[in-house]
């Protein structure tokens, strides 16, 4: 599979408001291709003359068994892509052996969602201003049947998205199924009027360990690129870091995440589980990733390109590349499982 030939197509099964939300980046989009790049500038150190004649790519994410390191990121609004949306991602998931991420702004409410599948699931937060629509769907959440609560951070405020404003972009009649409501109209992007209404900016490590007790369940803390942070939230109570720069959405010249990677799981130092998103795009990256201290990855953008051109079939086609990519990957490195995959392996 050709992951850009597989925009491609799906660009012509979009909208240009909603290929534009789906691909673009904050300002200049430096850090959303330089996400991809980062994992391109390392290289590999491979070992040879190892039994590679059986690679299992099989892992736990908090104790949870799957197929691979590969987990689908939480991305918002599915039905622009397809009309089955995120049950279509969810079924395709839970057919691959791994984990969906639910979003708070899925256009497929969280218990519809649960209900189409009989997999594990995490669900993706947003902490809102009013304090009762966060502590409801957390209680909906649980509920449902997630396992894990990610709570996103680094939204304090909608990044500078020109694409969106441009575009003055909407979600086209759907509801964010979540919150019972549509984007806001606005002269610029719906979605920017939405969360400087909405989201709350006062979000603090504070807020983890609430969101802990309220649940039961453990928290997983994504938007996170510094070694300081990730040591802060995991003494705040996080069972996860996920260094996230949110796909490049977000502050425009961030580091890229492949970078950042190795100072927060020094950081974390095995005191939780870390993941990485961004730019994820074959499996040499994922090999990179657990080389350098993550437990898994989390893919996007290549997702929705999959839902876009075929829905459910789409999205596994590109997840089945992802297990393929990464037993190739390990061969090719000495490597026959996951545990094998060590920091020696990254120049």
């Amino acid at each position: 599979m050709d992951l850009t030939l597989l925009e491609g197509l799906a660009k012509g099964n979009l909208t240009p408001g909603t290929y534009d939300y789906y691909a673009g980046g904050a300002d200049d989009e430096l850090t959303l291709a330089d996400n991809v790049a980062a994992w391109q500038r390392m290289r590999l150190r491979p070992r040879v003359l190892r039994d590679v004649s059986d690679v299992d790519t099989a892992t736990t994410v908090l104790g949870t068994p799957v197929s691979m390191p590969v987990l689908v990121a939480p991305t918002a609004y599915h039905k622009l892509a397809h009309p089955e949306g995120e049950i279509a991602t969810a079924r395709a998931a839970a057919g691959a052996d791994t984990l969906m991420i639910a979003s708070t702004l899925a256009t497929t409410s969280l218990e519809d969602i649960a209900a189409s599948i009989a997999a594990p699931r995490w669900f993706q937060l947003y902490v809102h201003r009013d304090q009762g629509m966060t502590e409801s769907l957390i209680e909906r959440a649980v509920g449902a049947g997630y396992e894990a609560i990610v709570l996103t951070v680094d939204l304090a405020v909608l990044g500078h998205r020109p694409r969106d404003e441009r575009n003055a972009f909407s979600i086209e009649g759907h509801e964010m199924a979540n919150l019972q409501t549509g984007t806001p109209d606005s002269e610029g992007s719906g979605l920017a009027a939405y969360a400087d209404s909405a989201i709350d900016p006062g979000l603090t490590f504070e807020h983890i360990e609430w969101i802990s007790s309220l649940s039961g369940l453990p928290v997983l803390v994504k938007g996170i690129v510094r070694g300081d942070d990730a040591s802060a939230a995991v003494d705040a109570g996080a069972a996860g870091i996920m260094v996230s720069n949110h796909g490049g959405r977000q502050l425009d010249t961030c580091l890229a995440t492949a970078d950042a990677l190795e100072e927060v799981a020094a950081a974390v130092a095995g005191r939780a589980e870390v993941y990485v998103d961004g730019g994820v795009r074959r499996g040499t990256d994922v090999v990179k990733a657990l080389a350098l201290g993550a437990r898994a990855v989390l893919v996007g953008r290549p997702i929705l390109w999959g839902l876009a051109v075929d829905g459910a079939s789409g999205v596994a086609d590109v997840l089945e590349f992802f297990r393929a990519a990464t037993v190739r990957a390990m061969a090719l490195c000495g490597a026959s499982s996951v545990d094998e995959v060590d920091r020696s392996l990254v120049a």
